[in-house]
């Protein structure tokens, strides 16, 4: 592992590389906020899958190309006289120091769980925030809504507004699950798409309060039809059959030969 010294001068160095790009390269210095928002939003999603994979050397590398596009950023509000990166990492080391009393406080050193941090986050966040910004206010409206459903959740939880008992969440999914079904013998294409939110809503809530991350979970399942799928298809394929040519009930049988052999 490298010493504070060496971090500090490859910190310094992403400095200067952006600063020679940004004066030198036509590309770098015509991007702007808005052009690289889009291959920023792809740099999150690599770095996520690097950690799902459990790639640690794709990690190092996602997390260089992550902060790459922060110093870009930074470099752009400079030239507005808008910010530089000093006030970014001013403003997060702010934030740190308010958000942990615990530990920068004049309570520091004083035994904390982490559960009972995480229980006051949302309370301690508040404080900080002027009077007229609300606690949802934060999320934002592009996030994709399965994280934002999971985000609001979070953030209610944080403030004492939950479940008492994670086992009482079965009696909502069950509601929802019959609000659904009522709404889809109406011809309220609208009302049945609120039924339906309400319905994913309530399932997400419960896997939160039993300790499941729901997109892992979802990419689960979604990884193992993906391998039945193709199964599916690879057999059509040898057999030299179309799927048009198969019934429901062929497909399914060698659908249970895929679940069979574990895939």
């Amino acid at each position: 592992m490298h010493t504070r010294e060496e971090k500090v001068a490859a910190f310094g160095r992403l400095l200067d590389i952006m600063d020679a790009l940004r004066e030198k390269c036509p590309w770098n210095a015509e991007q702007t906020f808005d052009s690289i928002r889009r291959l920023t939003e792809e740099e999150v999603y690599e770095l996520s899958d690097s950690i799902l994979e459990g790639d640690r050397q794709a990690t190092a590398k996602e997390i260089g190309d992550l902060l790459y596009h922060m110093v870009f950023y930074a470099r752009m509000g400079q030239e507005e006289g808008a910010f530089d990166i000093a006030d970014s990492i001013q403003k997060v080391c702010d934030k740190m120091v308010f958000r942990h009393p615990h530990v920068f406080g004049p309570h520091a050193g004083e035994a904390t769980t982490a559960k009972e941090i995480a229980d006051n986050w949302e309370l301690v966040k508040a404080k900080e925030k002027d009077g007229n910004k609300r606690i949802m206010a934060g999320i934002p409206k592009a996030m994709p809504a399965l994280v934002k459903a999971v985000a609001m959740q979070e953030k209610a939880r944080g403030c004492g507004f939950d479940w008492e008992k994670k086992e009482d969440v079965w009696a909502k999914v069950q509601e929802e699950v019959g609000e659904v079904t009522e709404a889809s013998r109406s011809d309220d294409p609208s009302a049945l798409e609120m039924e339906f939110g309400d319905l994913l809503f309530s399932v997400l809530n419960a896997a939160r309060l039993y300790g499941v991350d729901p997109e892992a979970a979802l990419n689960r399942s979604s990884e193992k039809f993906r391998r039945r799928f193709t199964y599916l298809e690879e057999q059509t394929l040898r057999k030299g059959i179309s799927f048009k040519d198969l019934s429901l009930a062929q497909m399914d049988a060698i659908w249970d030969e895929a679940k069979a052999k574990g895939l």
